[in-house]
């Protein structure tokens, strides 16, 4: 580590208030994936979304986020943390204004796709400079790195709660304006707590971004779109075709170009790629289960935007307090490998019970909240084992690319699911329409439940097959847990 860097991580005596910010903004990056569950059937409603379109108020934030984190962190290196940091929360607080006055389907979607990419600046910027600040000190930086997730888990928790309470007693559209206040406090206090960071030369890969995040759309579209246009219709093919090549463009350009998003050779590091796939498989599971549990509980068993936010604060709770005092201890005793599969399984086996245990006539304690703690527990095992196996190999000069591509491993893998899992629904959904329309609708969330817990039971038998604990010492990561 540079002169300049020690310089930057040891002598800085705002640090610990540095890292309030920053957990602020890793808090509410997480939380804008969350907010909106509970809110989308009102937003459905509001908006005239189909049941299959709705899922691009999820989907057009997390593609955006997913597909430019990697060139948010390589401009952050270039021009600096706090810059890119604060022109993210800039373009996350005017977004959210968009969003939270959208007018139509299409507005809301634009403003969910540029608080996604306001987001993809902030997540990088954030956590190179939460390194930087404490990396000087690895007693330090590993209390500064469990705040840093206890922070995400707060904002995930947070948001399906203070989603159903907003909803419920303001509007949808609070959702997204809550961001504007704590953007402003976010951008007014900045600059006198954060340095300025380290900036690096270089050029810049704009040409792989727009590959990779085109690609992502046109996937995601083509699969959407496919229960109405058909699977095997040219419109589909050509679109889902498109997108694939686009992202074999991408990857022939990141073989090639001097300066890539994705130094190809990252891949070689022990546990990186399998820990990445590790997370995509994780969040296809974890993230349709969230979904449709949310609208089966208001649009089946009809509760209201409160009461589903309510129902799912045990979970959020269970999550919380798993990950801040306890899943670092069993890993610590266990290993990360054998946390990762155990909690896979119990994902998976909690959304069996989702898809075989929730009637119409279901009530909250027998059919929701067992299957629902079972769920809780297994994303609570599992995505710290599986964040740190893509990250316990990476050199220190690598650790930033390494977090990126976990951190859009996860939200690629969530967008392209949930958009699988739609359509899976829909297409149940639409061939018993002849049957009670409630019936038809709950069938089709049986299966997305279904297919679902065989994405989590994949992604355990990969990770016993690939994952390799590291020995002691080996791991860094491991170490600060």
């Amino acid at each position: 580590m540079s002169t300049q860097s020690q310089a930057f991580s040891q002598a800085d005596p705002k640090r610990w208030k540095a890292l309030a910010l920053l957990c602020l903004a890793n808090f509410m990056v997480i939380m804008d994936t969350s907010i909106i569950g509970v809110a989308l059937p009102a937003i459905k409603e509001s908006l005239g979304y189909t049941q299959e379109s709705l899922q691009w108020v999820f989907n057009a934030y997390v593609i955006f986020f997913g597909g430019l984190l990697l060139l948010g962190g390589r401009l952050s290196d270039l021009f600096g943390q706090r810059s890119i940091f604060m022109w993210g929360f800039s373009i996350l607080t005017l977004a959210s204004l968009l969003a939270g006055f959208a007018w139509s389907d299409e507005a809301l979607n634009v403003g969910r796709a540029l608080q996604g990419f306001g987001s993809a600046l902030i997540a990088p910027s954030a956590l190179t400079i939460v390194m930087m600040l404490f990396n000087g000190n690895p007693k330090e930086l590993g209390k500064a790195l469990g705040f840093w997730g206890a922070s995400a888990a707060a904002g995930g928790s947070a948001g399906v709660f203070l989603g159903g309470v907003i909803t419920e007693w303001l509007s949808w559209k609070w959702t997204f304006l809550i961001n504007v206040p704590v953007g402003i406090v976010a951008l007014l206090v900045a600059p006198s707590l954060l340095s300025k960071g380290i900036r690096r030369k270089g050029s810049i890969d704009i040409l792989g971004a727009v590959f990779v995040t085109t690609a992502l759309v046109l996937l995601v579209y083509g699969i959407v779109t496919a229960e109405h246009n058909g699977w095997g219709s040219s419109s589909t093919l050509w679109t889902i075709l498109s997108g694939a090549a686009l992202f074999v463009l991408f990857l022939i350009i990141q073989a090639v170009k001097k300066d890539p998003l994705v130094p190809l050779r990252i891949f070689r590091t022990p546990n990186l790629a399998a820990g990445n796939i590790a997370l995509i498989l994780l969040s296809g599971g974890w993230i349709p289960l969230w979904y449709f549990l949310n609208l089966y509980m208001q649009q089946v068993l009809k509760f209201s935007a409160f009461a589903g936010g309510v129902a799912l604060l045990p979970m959020t709770v269970l999550i919380a307090i798993f990950m801040m005092f306890i899943t670092g201890k069993l890993i610590g005793k266990f290993g990360l490998k054998a946390s990762l599969v155990v909690g896979l399984i119990a994902l998976g086996l909690s959304m069996l019970l989702f898809s075989g245990n929730t009637p119409i006539d279901g009530t909250f304690v027998g059919n929701v909240l067992p299957a629902s703690l079972l769920g809780a527990l297994g994303m609570s095992l599992a995505y710290i084992p599986a964040t740190m196996a893509s990250m316990s190999g990476a050199k220190p000069e690598e650790a930033g690319l390494a977090s990126g591509l976990a951190n859009s491993s996860y939200q690629i893998g969530s967008a392209i699911s949930l958009a699988i899992m739609v359509a899976i629904a829909a297409s149940t959904t639409a061939s018993k329409a002849a049957a009670d329309p409630i019936e038809a609708l709950n069938a089709g969330f049986h299966q997305a439940f279904f297919w679902s817990s065989m994405v989590a039971f994949a992604g355990a038998i990969l990770a016993l097959l690939f994952i390799r604990s590291p020995k002691q010492g080996e791991s860094s990561a491991t170490a600060a847990m």
